[in-house]
């Protein structure tokens, strides 16, 4: 990829003490792509949005298939779950301010939160996505951000997930099913073609 990007912001998905390590639904290798992840926000801090996964607080204020969900997931819920589970990693949220937090309740980070108007305010034509899990609420994300009609750039070397058959799988089908509304670019050659 070598278009130059404009307009856009670097949306960092869900990247949260629970998911990191010794976290109940850790993705072992958070620790791995953290640092390019962190480089990108310091670069970028004003441009960035971390979206924060909020569990209910218990399985009864879950809703549809969310409900049998948190029920196996009983100690993902807010009520048990330590205070600091949910807010991000301390090498990303040093960083916010300046950087936005949204949160999301589902695996998109635009269905109901303020995501889509918080971008449509300012403009944003591009999303350049990082985060965690790839095969999971990074390709929700994803997929409804095309959806709406934004260009998408995802930092291939900027997400993880705790199967490594399902990232495989979905850089994959980026490359394959989705070249035209997604693009993919390595952490090092971003500042080359985004000059915020």
């Amino acid at each position: 990829m070598d278009s130059a990007i404009e307009n856009a912001v670097h949306l960092c998905v869900d990247m949260q003490i629970i998911f990191a390590k010794g976290g109940i639904w850790e993705t072992p290798w958070m620790e791995r792509v953290l640092p390019t992840i962190a480089g990108i926000a310091a670069r970028y801090p004003e441009r960035t949005v971390f979206t924060r996964f909020i569990t209910p607080e218990s399985p009864e204020a879950a809703s549809g298939q969310w409900r049998p969900y948190f029920e196996r997931w009983k100690i993902a819920t807010r009520q048990a779950l330590g205070a600091t589970q949910l807010e991000l990693v301390p090498e990303l949220a040093r960083y916010a301010p300046p950087a936005t937090i949204i949160d999301k309740t589902t695996y998109s980070a635009f269905f109901g939160s303020a995501l889509a108007g918080f971008l449509r305010d300012r403009n944003v034509r591009t999303l350049i996505v990082s985060g965690a899990e790839t095969d999971v609420c990074v390709l929700s994300t994803v997929l409804d951000a095309v959806n709406i009609g934004f260009r998408v750039v995802i930092v291939e070397n900027a997400l993880c997930s705790s199967s490594d058959a399902g990232h495989d799988a979905l850089m994959t089908m980026y490359r394959t099913r989705f070249h035209e509304q997604i693009g993919l670019v390595k952490a090092e050659h971003l500042a080359d073609i985004w000059r915020a």
